[in-house]
């Protein structure tokens, strides 16, 4: 499990490589409830991921550098990997689904990155940087199932407290478990009492399943390549995230298809962020399932990433709200 200070130490280590992005006010408020974005689409590689890539990669040693990294990723890892990996002077190999966005695809490959393309499998993405890893001595920096990347999700956690001491709940996007499991122990290690929710969409709701059942869930890859939220296709939890969801995440709820694009759609009219599917489904919890969230004064969606096709946004702008 990470401490409280692994989230300390990846803090500062990350801090001259990544944007500390802001936490920004929701317009239109009616109620005494009052909602911060933390837009981590302001990254330079427009997601999230960039802190816990960079964490790991800056944590290894000289020897693996000098071999190289191999990631495996639906997108907004890949870029991670190759701007951390491109950052700190290291060779990066990528491999991506064969449906992963074009956007994501070229920008990593912009970024330096070798681009190996398998299926759609998650399973699949997994088992072929495992075996690149072997033949070519590569280090592996794994998506969300490992120590180094959920410490560097987590300082998101720690500036939430830092710059809102008083919110009362944070909703964080829910795929493999990086991202929540880093965001949820820097919280509740810091000041138990607030609440963390976790948000995924109803197409691939294995991350909810696992918490109310108490046992992770599996999807098939053809069940969550439905939802149009590209980055939360992860079949199920990591071995490492689980123990971390279990502990320190109170709840899990699930969003629509249409509820994820209406949300893409205010956010990109009313608060003028451009977010991806997988960045919206915080704000889409808000919107339409806010009877299912604990009640507080101060509350942070967490918006994931901004990577979207300019076609999807298009459509997600065009609907009718």
């Amino acid at each position: 499990m990470i401490t409280l200070n692994d989230i300390r130490l990846a803090q500062e280590r990350i801090r001259d490589a990544i944007t500390r992005t802001p936490l920004l006010l929701c317009p239109g408020h009616t109620d005494e409830r009052r909602l911060y974005f933390k837009p981590e689409n302001f990254q330079p590689t427009g997601a999230f991921k960039l802190r816990g890539a960079y964490n790991t990669i800056a944590s290894l040693s000289p020897a693996e550098w000098r071999r190289g990294v191999v990631a495996h990723s639906s997108g907004n890892h890949a870029l991670a990997v190759a701007y951390a990996a491109r950052a700190l002077g290291v060779k990066a190999v990528v491999v991506m689904p064969g449906d992963a966005p074009p956007i994501k695809r070229e920008k990593t490959i912009t970024l330096g990155a070798e681009v190996v393309t398998v299926g759609n499998s998650s399973e699949e993405r997994a088992a072929k940087a495992k075996a690149l890893a072997e033949e070519r001595g590569l280090a592996p920096v794994p998506p969300y199932d490992d120590e180094r990347v959920m410490a560097g999700q987590g300082t998101i956690g720690l500036e939430i407290l830092e710059d809102l001491p008083e919110a009362g709940l944070a909703l964080a996007p829910v795929s493999g478990g990086g991202l929540i499991s880093g965001v949820a122990a820097a919280i509740k290690l810091s000041k138990p009492g607030v609440k963390v929710i976790g948000v995924e969409p109803e197409l691939a709701a294995d991350a909810q399943a696992s918490l109310r059942g108490g046992a992770v869930v599996s999807f098939t890859a053809e069940q969550v390549s439905r939802t149009v939220a590209d980055g939360l296709r992860v079949q199920h939890l990591g071995e490492l995230t689980w123990p971390h969801v279990q502990k320190f995440v109170d709840d899990i709820v699930t969003v629509s298809e249409e509820e994820i694009l209406k949300a893409m759609q205010h956010l990109a009219l009313d608060a003028r962020l451009v977010a991806e599917p997988s960045g919206a489904v915080t704000f889409a919890a808000w919107l339409y399932h806010r009877n299912e969230l604990p009640t507080a004064e101060h509350n942070v969606a967490v918006i994931s990433g901004g990577n979207v096709q300019p076609e999807l946004l298009a459509k997600a702008i065009g609907q009718i709200p």
